[in-house]
């Protein structure tokens, strides 16, 4: 039998969106046909958990059928219990999407050993980008990658020594949409300059938007249109934005563009 595809979201910072966009995803590939395992690592917010009992509560609710994940937390905090976690989850899916704790952690660590895509969620500021690599701060040139990206990239190493198996590292560009443009433009290069030195590849991610916030009480995504009631220009150009980031993490499997526009 073949190995689930794992995607690993990981970020030491709160406030990136990360269990959000963690969640999307999951959903987003189960709508594309995917068989979709999702594992939280956070014991104690349990966030992407509970988004996605809130989407089953929903769907109980409507007495409809959404896509949806097989979801678990992992309340054993030890990579013994990470193992087994991961091991229920595998009989009966093609992708496991793993949502790890904001925070640096040992079973987070082991869990990053694991990803075929590590998916580093980041608001579009300085104060983000200091957690991959250091910026002078006159030039605003990248003066070395920080201890975060010593820590991927040794974790990338391991993994390839251990498996011969390479790690997609992908850092998602979140955009906040007060920022001013020349500090955007100031961010995007440090971060190309970074992705060059470093080796990952970096895609558009999801914007700041309310909507986000509204969807979590009802376990409802961008692509649950339908089920939303009103929808606005700023809902259909967030789910605009989710496609494009789906289509950008490249997971291997069915046609994500053909399912995904057929969905809400």
């Amino acid at each position: 039998m073949s190995q689930p595809h794992f995607i690993v979201f990981a970020n030491e910072k709160g406030g990136t969106g990360k269990s959000t966009t963690a969640v999307h995803t999951a959903v987003a590939l189960a709508a594309s046909g995917h068989r979709v395992g999702a594992l939280d690592l956070d014991s104690r917010q349990r966030t992407m958990t509970r988004y996605l009992e809130n989407r089953d509560a929903t769907m109980r609710r409507l007495e409809k059928q959404l896509p949806q994940a097989t979801y678990a937390v992992l309340d054993d905090q030890t990579e013994a219990g990470l193992t087994s976690a991961i091991e229920r989850l595998s009989g009966d899916v093609d992708v496991i999407v793993i949502d790890t704790p904001g925070r640096d952690d040992p079973v987070a660590r082991a869990a990053i050993l694991k990803a075929d895509t590590l998916v580093t969620p980041m608001n579009d500021s300085f104060v983000d980008l200091d957690l991959i690599g250091q910026v002078h701060p006159e030039n605003y040139k990248i003066t070395k990658p920080s201890f975060y990206a010593e820590l991927i990239w040794n974790s990338r190493t391991q993994r390839a020594k251990n498996t011969g198996k390479s790690v997609d590292w992908v850092v998602l560009r979140n955009r906040l949409q007060h920022i001013e443009s020349h500090n955007l433009k100031r961010v995007g290069a440090a971060m190309d300059e970074l992705a060059r030195r470093v080796g990952f590849r970096v895609i558009p991610g999801l914007g700041e938007r309310v909507i986000y916030r509204e969807l979590f009480p009802k376990g409802l995504t961008l692509l649950d249109l339908q089920q939303i009631g009103e929808v606005g220009l700023g809902h259909i150009a967030a789910r605009q934005e989710l496609r494009e980031m789906i289509a950008g993490l490249g997971i291997p499997g069915a046609d994500e563009g053909q399912q995904l526009a057929a969905t809400g």
